[in-house]
């Protein structure tokens, strides 16, 4: 072969153009964009949106079928490409949202045989108490993720304590900084998803700040 042909021939490959690469597989953008309406309703429901006296199961379709079903999911597309943090972080709020979907379906119709108000303020108490801890234990092993992450996990934490307290004591005025702590986190975790968004379409990543343990 000549110089000439492998001038023509080096000229024409560098005029072919490159393959983009696939994006990588992402299942937050999933996770966190059905997890958001049910956190939504559950702070619009703590602050005294949604009216639990007349409606007290309205909220079971959103944290069921939005949060519950659909982080399961995103919880098994993470396992399948062995994003293990991803896939036991997404599993954890599945089960929340799952299990407290099931917990206002049992109580609002008697299904658990708990018809007392009594009873049903027991139930709740070790329900939440049980997932204030696993949330907590959750942000502290997490503590490697940026700065974001840990934000959004710890008013997930001050959402539970509140809500625990709430119910503990009877003091209801608790409830609504629950629901302002509870639209807070969403807020967090919306910035979260904007930013996979933009980097899945091409965009640069936004400010997620320094872990606090590296």
């Amino acid at each position: 072969m000549s110089v000439e042909s492998d001038v023509q021939a080096g000229a024409h490959a560098a005029a072919e153009p490159r393959a983009v690469a696939a994006p990588a597989p992402d299942p937050a953008l999933l996770g966190l964009i059905t997890f958001l309406p049910s956190g939504v309703t559950l702070g619009l429901w703590f602050l005294g949106y949604l009216d639990t006296a007349t409606l007290p199961g309205g909220m079971i379709p959103s944290v069921s079928l939005s949060a519950g079903l659909f982080l399961l999911i995103a919880s098994a597309w993470a396992a399948r490409v062995a994003a293990n943090a991803v896939a036991a972080i997404f599993g954890v709020f599945s089960a929340f949202w799952l299990s407290f979907g099931l917990l206002l379906a049992g109580l609002t119709s008697g299904w658990w045989g708990v018809t007392d108000a009594a009873g049903a303020a027991s139930v709740q108490r070790t329900y939440l108490l049980s997932f204030t801890l696993v949330f907590i234990l959750l942000t502290l092993a997490t503590l490697r993720l940026p700065l974001a992450f840990t934000a959004g996990f710890v008013f997930v934490d001050i959402t539970f304590v509140l809500a625990f307290l709430g119910v503990s004591t009877g003091n209801t005025g608790l409830l609504p900084i629950a629901g302002i702590t509870t639209l807070v986190f969403c807020a967090i975790f919306a910035y979260i998803l904007f930013d996979g968004f933009g980097q899945d379409l091409g965009g640069r990543p936004l400010p997620m700040g320094t872990p606090l343990v590296k």
